[in-house]
């Protein structure tokens, strides 16, 4: 009976970690993925552009589409918009080498260059452990770390031997924790992610005014591709900060919200 439910378990566990995990691409989309992938190693970077801007329109979003789109438009020397899907792309996967990687490439061909006020102690500790995942993948961590424990604890308490049902209690108990502590981390990140819109400055070169008209004064100048901090908007203006802690007026056409 142990030995029945222990397999009832693990292949519960796997098939719902493969489901976690499978591709969801419409087939139109994976067809359009596919040709652009194809347009984009034979150098067409406009139309590989155009087949990943559908598949978007089409209600897809994911890092590897996203990711491909911004090495299109790097290609294309269109670098506030390669820098702009990099950002997306590295929203919906943290901590992601190859995206970081190539985003300090898009990065590097701007012309602002803004020193970042630095994190320290905990607050740097806590804000890299919750940007190790995105919402998403906290959320998954925390149903499948549900389902191991659901599994663990229906194991301990059919089993009859003392050393599996001990096992079993611990692995359940772990697995409590591990999902309490992702649901935890998830609200975290949301929260996080929701508290200010991030932008991309589109605009070849733009002076951020003092207040929300043109006529105001001048306090810095922005340039294409430079990431901004939404903290309000106001008739067509948005307040903005920068990553060195500045704030100022920019309006808002001229920058393309997160």
């Amino acid at each position: 009976m142990a030995r029945k439910l222990i397999y009832t378990g693990f292949f519960i566990v796997l098939g719902f970690l493969f489901l976690l995990n499978t591709n969801n691409y419409q087939p139109q989309n994976s067809q359009l993925f596919e040709g652009a992938n194809n347009y984009y190693n034979e150098g067409e970077f406009e139309l590989a552009i155009e087949n990943y801007e559908r598949i978007i329109s089409n209600g897809e979003h994911s890092p590897e589409v996203y990711f491909n789109l911004a090495n299109a438009y790097y290609k294309s020397n269109n670098i506030p918009s390669s820098i702009y899907y990099y950002e997306k792309a590295l929203k919906l996967k943290p901590g992601d080498t190859d995206i970081i990687n190539n985003l300090g490439f898009a990065q590097n061909m701007t012309i602002d260059e803004i020193a970042a006020t630095p994190q320290v102690g905990f607050n740097r500790i806590y804000s890299n452990l919750v940007d190790t995942f995105s919402f998403d993948n906290w959320s998954k961590i925390a149903v499948a770390a549900i389902v191991v424990f659901v599994v663990l604890f229906l194991l301990y308490y059919f089993s009859a031997n003392t050393n599996f049902k001990r096992a079993t209690f611990i692995g359940s108990f772990v697995g409590i924790i591990v999902a309490m502590f992702s649901l935890f981390m998830a609200f975290q990140k949301q929260s996080i992610d929701d508290k200010f819109d991030e932008a991309i400055v589109f605009s070849k070169s733009i002076d951020i005014k003092s207040e929300p008209n043109s006529s105001s004064n001048n306090l810095f100048r922005l340039h294409e591709g430079t990431k901004v901090k939404i903290i309000d908007n106001l008739s067509g203006w948005s307040h903005i900060e920068i990553a060195d802690g500045q704030k100022g007026w920019i309006p808002s056409e001229t920058i393309k919200v997160l």
